[in-house]
């Protein structure tokens, strides 16, 4: 899965969205901070890839995509709207393949802009990266070659503050970075920095109204971030392999990001910092009980701001903690939901 699969919808509720055989499922708590409803299958009876990338509006609608099988050794790329969790959400709505035919090129990212519209990115059969985006009155538009070479089937794509949508991307030795230029517009490379990036550990975040930051491991297993403009520093030494979660949250009155990666002995490790002061420093502070391999971490915000926790299994077994209503960040004990 690519992009925050747990999410607060625009009602209070929190949700997730899983994997299952050939389909996409959601759980969703019944209201605000109250028990929680079985999965149910989203976006119809169409089959699927075993992908899904997941992107959020600020009105609070989340927009899916994900990869079907047509025709034998061919897929195409799929896209669907869940207005509210406890509702249905659209049917799947064929998008296309960025090379017309083909098999999956990688893994879909998508951003939402201000004015709602999804952005779907994915890497397309000449390494480089495609783009297609929802139109302001409605269907979608073609799909754009947006360059780059080599490029990594894992992108993480972002809205930032301004409601502009930004892209970034790995390649060998190298992180890339688009961005609007103005609401609508297609995204255009903006930069490239060198770094030896791992792949498949990408995570971008909005930290600023003028920045996004990325977060990623590098091949020396340190956890690094690099705004556009700016070096890339080493925040600390990750604690896993896998990619971090990332949200911004106050804490004890002051603005900070707040990550969390499975480590390497299986259980939620969580660091936080003041935002965009990397050089406040960072460190691990091990939660909750082992994961099975393969299980992931995820961050929200509940109704009430609080954060909340959300680790799932290959296995669907879905595990939450919310923080304290008390200084610092104390967590409750995990439960099962």
């Amino acid at each position: 899965m690519n992009g925050d699969w747990f999410l607060r919808g625009r009602d209070g509720r929190l949700s997730v969205y899983l994997l299952s055989d050939a389909a996409v499922l959601c759980r969703a708590e019944r209201g605000p901070g109250g028990p929680w409803d079985p999965a149910r299958v989203v976006g119809g009876d169409q089959r699927l890839h075993p992908v899904l990338a997941v992107g959020q509006g600020a009105d609070g609608y989340a927009h899916l995509v994900s990869w079907r099988p047509t025709v034998p050794k061919e897929s195409g790329l799929v896209h669907s709207t869940h207005f509210r969790a406890h509702l249905a959400a659209l049917d799947w709505v064929p998008l296309g393949h960025p090379g017309r035919t083909g098999d999956r090129t990688g893994t879909p990212a998508v951003a939402v802009d201000a004015q709602g519209r999804a952005h779907v990115f994915v890497r397309n059969g000449s390494g480089g990266v495609s783009m297609l985006g929802q139109k302001e009155k409605g269907g979608w538009g073609p799909f754009r070659d947006l360059k780059g070479q080599d490029v990594h089937p894992g992108l993480a794509a972002v809205t930032g503050e301004s409601g502009r949508v930004e892209l970034y991307a790995c390649a060998p030795g190298v992180l890339l970075h688009w961005r609007q230029e103005e609401p609508g517009a297609q995204p255009v490379l903006h930069e490239t920095v060198e770094a030896p990036v791992r792949p498949g550990t990408l995570r971008a975040l909005a930290t600023s109204a003028e920045s996004t930051s990325l977060f990623y491991t590098d091949e020396s297993d340190a956890l690094c971030v690099w705004r556009p403009g700016t070096d890339p520093v080493a925040l600390l030494a990750a604690a896993g392999p896998g990619p971090v979660a990332a949200v911004r949250t106050g804490l004890d009155g002051h603005d900070c990001t707040l990550l969390a990666q499975i480590a390497a002995d299986g259980r939620v490790a969580f660091a936080a910092y003041p935002t965009e002061e990397e050089a406040a420093g960072a460190w691990w502070a091990p939660s909750g009980p082992r994961l099975p391999d393969g299980a992931v971490v995820s961050l929200a915000r509940d109704e009430e701001d609080r954060v909340v926790a959300a680790s799932l299994a290959p296995s669907g077994e879905l595990l939450v903690t919310r923080r304290k209503d008390e200084p610092g960040l104390a967590l409750e004990a995990w439960r099962a939901v």
